[in-house]
């Protein structure tokens, strides 16, 4: 098999900030598209699966089936480990594994699912060829990805503004794709992918303590995440203009009108060959 591709790296890192986010998801409020299709005896893999919350949701919704989840960051998979323990799961086990080159064989998992992981990885349609790889006749490749440019947010402000083009160019040097949800259908149907339901869902954050949640760990990804680190070590910004970014979500989050919305695009694709 050739060399995985290995061009991109995760531009969040996983500092508190990234984990306050990620250990914030659910099946219901981020894989809700998939939820309708699983049934009780499944084995599904989980790429990309962090702290485990996504997981460990979807091995309760599977209680005769089995979850592994997988990272490439095998820190993070003793939070996941912790988070299944925590909640008294047997079904479920995690695994360090990169999604250009899984270490499972063929047909394989009734359901390979990732959230919020294509826009990460270096060539994600080799990656989606080897979700379907792994996936037995009939399964389902199920993905979400977010699109940053499709973000918005009210009220106007040119430090929001800054934000996002700063992320959008630190993630591109770092080999992602920022945005990727709109990109999601066009890079399964390159993978082989035939029987595919593209939809989409959002994420709104509007009431204040969603405005203080969001704003917060935006602020403090900012300042101290391997997010910050690179944006200042690759040339994209300096410190002081980050300080500035941090700021400006600061104050978003602290109006009373405040309103921001996050697109993502789904794909659940059955296996058909």
């Amino acid at each position: 098999m050739p060399k995985p591709q290995e061009s991109a790296v995760y531009t969040h890192g996983h500092h508190e900030s990234v984990l306050r986010s990620h250990t914030w998801r659910t099946a219901a409020n981020s894989a809700a598209y998939l939820l309708g299709s699983l049934k009780p005896h499944m084995r599904i893999l989980d790429i990309g699966c962090g702290p485990g919350t996504i997981t460990a949701d979807l091995a309760a919704l599977v209680p005769d089936g089995r979850v592994t989840g997988v990272d490439r960051a095998p820190g993070v998979l003793d939070r996941a480990r912790a988070t299944a323990a925590e909640r008294g799961l047997t079904n479920v086990d995690f695994a360090v594994a990169d999604v250009h080159a899984l270490d499972f064989p063929d047909d394989t998992f009734c359901v390979v699912h990732a959230h919020q992981v294509l826009q990460h990885v270096g060539d994600p349609v080799r990656a989606l060829r080897e979700m379907k790889r792994v996936t037995k006749p009939n399964g389902f490749v199920a993905v979400r990805e977010s699109d940053y440019a499709a973000m918005t947010w009210y009220p106007a402000s040119q430090g929001m503004d800054d934000w996002l083009d700063l992320y959008r160019r630190v993630a591109r040097a770092n080999g992602g794709e920022p945005d990727a949800g709109r990109r999601l259908k066009s890079w399964a149907l390159r993978a082989g992918l035939t029987d595919i339901t593209a939809t989409s869902s959002t994420w709104t954050f509007s009431t204040p303590g969603e405005r203080a949640w969001w704003s917060g760990l935006w602020a403090d990804r900012t300042l101290a995440s391997a997010y910050a680190d690179r944006a200042v070590g690759g040339g994209h910004a300096t410190p002081d203009r980050l300080r500035a970014v941090s700021d400006a979500w600061r104050e978003w989050g602290a109006r009373e009108d405040g309103w921001f919305g996050v697109l993502h695009a789904e794909i659940l694709c059955r296996k058909t060959a």
